[in-house]
């Protein structure tokens, strides 16, 4: 007796299952996923090398190594916390 009502259930909801979710369409593309794209394949690049003068490689190795010079403010050194709720 039950049987019947099985079958009928079954072949009554065999279609919903033979339905396809619609072909998912890919998310536009933000600029800046754009931009990225194109610096990774190299594809806008110059193709003219650019060269440093001996003279510009040190005044920017310079400019390096005077940034080191500068004293850490006292708003960034690390303090000693203590982790105790007393």
């Amino acid at each position: 007796m039950c049987k019947p009502w099985i079958v009928l259930a079954c072949l009554a909801l065999s279609p919903v299952s033979w339905a396809q979710e619609p072909p998912r369409q890919p998310r536009p593309q933000t600029a800046t996923e754009a931009l990225l794209q194109v610096q990774a394949s190299n594809r806008q690049g110059s193709r003219i090398p650019q060269v440093q003068t001996d003279k510009e490689r040190d005044q920017a190795m310079q400019r390096w190594l005077d940034s080191y010079k500068y004293a850490i403010p006292d708003f960034y050194r690390w303090t000693k916390v203590n982790s105790s709720n007393n």
